[in-house]
């Protein structure tokens, strides 16, 4: 099986493609998803796992993050050939401020328009392509609509949040957080991830798609998660309290895991404490 991972060099794409032994497609590796000639080599793959984006909320970046990831997936998947797995890496983040009426976001939660940045605009257009040309094209499909996944920190990539406490811990930074660290999230090990996407691949199913994250029994709050941290690395936490940052969209997020575990028999099998212990730098 010949796997090719597009943003293979990026946070998470660096783990994923040691995970599947995959090749790269990024401007690292001198490969553009806007550049015609490039994206033919996903003809050669069995197996595309599609990373790469634009990750951008700023409003002037708008028409880049549209061109990026809109254009850059529909420019791959005019060359997905019949019967390869095309995984997507879509977010949470299409449900908006819906989320937040949910104890548990099932994939049902609404995606119209509430206020969404170009960012999960963009990610929800290209999921329409993605099924679209599977279809039109034969050949199978995967979106992941993704919680926080985190991951070790890797050369020259940004962290999420997550990991940035981590780093902000060890380091002995201050760390912000917003509402006082109420705000509410399920975690999950990028592990996890990999072993999610290699369930869809060993599957019968031909479309899906996925709420993924760490669910009811990965999920803390934003203190929470400082505090574990604390416990797991032995270290005590500078919290800046007397500078906030803003309320998130949602406040709280906790994927429903249902139809996942149901239909590819998967489930996170990382707990919170061996998780985070692996970002302990």
């Amino acid at each position: 099986m010949k796997v090719l991972v597009t943003g293979g060099s990026g946070f998470l794409g660096t783990h994923i493609r040691d995970f599947f032994n995959a090749d790269d497609f990024s401007r690292r590796s001198n490969l553009d998803l806007l550049n015609l000639q490039d994206v033919q080599i996903v003809e050669e793959y069995d197996v595309v796992i599609h990373l790469a984006a634009l990750l951008d909320k700023s409003p002037d970046s708008a028409e880049e993050v549209f061109l990026h990831n809109v254009e850059g997936t529909i420019n791959l998947l005019r060359h997905i050939k019949e019967n390869t797995t095309f995984i997507f890496a879509s977010t949470k983040d299409v449900y908006g401020r819906f989320a937040d009426n949910f104890p548990l976001v099932p994939e049902t939660c609404s995606t119209i328009y509430s206020g969404q940045s170009a960012l999960e605009w963009s990610k929800l257009i290209a999921e329409k392509y993605v099924t679209f040309y599977a279809h039109q094209n034969n050949f199978r499909s995967c979106i992941f609509r993704l919680s926080t996944i985190y991951a070790p920190q890797s050369e020259g990539n940004a962290p999420n949040f997550v990991t940035h406490f981590a780093n902000a811990l060890s380091e002995g930074e201050s760390i912000r957080l917003p509402a006082n660290g109420k705000p509410r999230r399920d975690l999950l090990h990028v592990k996890d991830f990999a072993k999610a996407c290699d369930a869809f691949i060993d599957s019968y199913i031909r479309h899906g798609l996925y709420n993924l994250g760490g669910g009811k029994n990965n999920a803390l709050t934003l203190r929470e998660i400082v505090e574990t941290m604390e416990k797991v690395f032995g270290l005590q936490a500078v919290i800046d309290e007397e500078n906030p940052l803003p309320n998130p969209i949602p406040m709280n997020y906790v994927s429903d895991l249902d139809l996942i575990m149901q239909e590819l028999d998967w489930n996170p099998e990382i707990g919170i404490e061996e998780g985070l212990n692996t970002l302990f730098n």
